[in-house]
């Protein structure tokens, strides 16, 4: 699964998977991450050490999804934390 994680999600990310899987930790860079069959984006949320409320939107291959949603090989997953402004 490749994982790009947005604004300050990076920050919740144990420093042992960025280095073992990021080629660089900069915002919006991919990350690799292998998950077993049937895994769905709230077990890679779980993985990556992410707070759950956190995350507000995801997208898989380019698409809004829940974190219900199962994940396949080679899927590109978008995190993105609530974004406020006005």
């Amino acid at each position: 699964i490749r994982v790009r994680l947005y604004a300050g999600l990076w920050q919740h990310v144990p420093e042992a998977i960025l280095t073992a899987a990021a080629t660089s930790q900069r915002t919006g860079s991919p990350l690799e991450v292998s998950l077993p069959a049937g895994s769905t984006v709230a077990d890679l949320v779980a993985r990556l050490g992410l707070p759950p409320e956190d995350v507000r939107v995801i997208f898989v291959n380019g698409i809004s999804r829940s974190e219900s949603h199962p994940l396949a090989a080679d899927d590109r997953v978008g995190l993105f934390p609530a974004i406020g402004g006005g």
